[in-house]
């Protein structure tokens, strides 16, 4: 069921690199006003309880610009990243968003969601380039994470007629991945999403640029932290924050959008400063040995 749902839920982020509406600027979007997204699967008791946890009646959807999520959406943007047996054969979770003033982030609130938490979708919507957003996931019962994010990404791009960014919502997928990795190995996804959370900060402000900086970092937060990583996650982390590092994002647009998990993670009071000189030079000496062993081999 683990698998299942970050599989259906990394399917939303990739959907997006499709732009669903014209550009526009942000203040053309119509705020305060719901968008809908529903899962295609539904079958029409199931639609209805949807609909009741999303706060909508079938009168008013008529009113609102809703959008479908297939399960041949989910296969179409995940069957290079996963199995076809985890990304599965329906389509059910749904998704409200409502657009806020500036300043507002991303909340979002879960209801019959058993997997994924808040922090985990509003980290990976921030990493996507949502912004400033009330949003609303649903399951019909119990259902552990579904297309939401697919739903999520359409009604974004419907609402505000911006395209999200093709690299950015690669990279989030990616960090949902390793986000539900880590979580499945350390046994707790509060803190997966803080060490991934924690990391992309440090990342995001240009204090750990290098594989080697980032490394270093990661090893710092999981430490204070209490959370053995294995070297498989270990290695996944670093290269999900390179992919980070290239996109540029903004950090204090970062924790804006995600201010719960930000808040959570200054709660922490971590301390990732590391020592650039030290952890290069420390990787210099590892070259310069590889390299003189490799030259007393070659004259012999």
């Amino acid at each position: 069921m683990k698998k299942r749902g970050i599989a259906l839920l990394l399917t939303g982020l990739m959907i997006a690199a499709t732009p669903f509406s014209a550009y526009a600027d942000r203040e053309d979007a119509k705020l305060n006003v719901p968008y809908v997204s529903l899962g295609a699967d539904l079958n029409a008791n199931e639609g209805a309880t949807v609909l009741n946890l999303l706060g909508v009646t079938e009168d008013e959807l008529k009113n609102y610009t809703v959008a479908t999520v297939t399960n041949q959406d989910e296969h179409d943007y995940l069957d290079s990243y996963l199995d076809k047996s985890v990304i599965g054969t329906r389509a059910l979770s749904s998704v409200l968003v409502e657009g806020k003033e500036e300043g507002n982030g991303i909340n979002v609130t879960t209801k019959n969601i058993t997997y994924c938490t808040s922090g985990m979708y509003e980290n990976a919507l921030a990493t996507a380039g949502i912004k400033d957003a009330d949003i609303i996931v649903a399951g019909p019962f119990n259902i552990s994470g579904t297309a939401a994010l697919v739903g999520a990404i359409k009604s974004y791009e419907n609402m505000t007629g911006e395209a999200v960014k093709t690299e950015n919502v690669e990279t989030a997928t990616n960090e949902l991945v390793v986000t539900g990795k880590v979580a499945e190995s350390v046994g707790d996804t509060d803190k997966a999403e803080q060490l991934i959370g924690a990391v992309k900060e440090q990342v995001v402000e240009g204090h750990a640029v290098t594989a080697e900086e980032i490394g270093e970092v990661v090893d710092k937060a999981a430490q204070e932290m209490s959370i053995q990583l294995s070297e498989e996650d270990r290695q996944a982390i670093v290269k999900l924050m390179e992919k980070i590092d290239n996109l540029n994002l903004d950090v204090d647009t970062l924790k804006e959008q995600a201010k719960d998990l930000y808040g959570k993670i200054e709660d922490l009071g971590l301390k990732l400063d590391i020592n650039k000189e030290q952890v290069q030079g420390f990787f210099e000496k590892i070259i310069s040995f590889i390299k003189e062993l490799f030259s007393g081999n070659s004259e012999n």
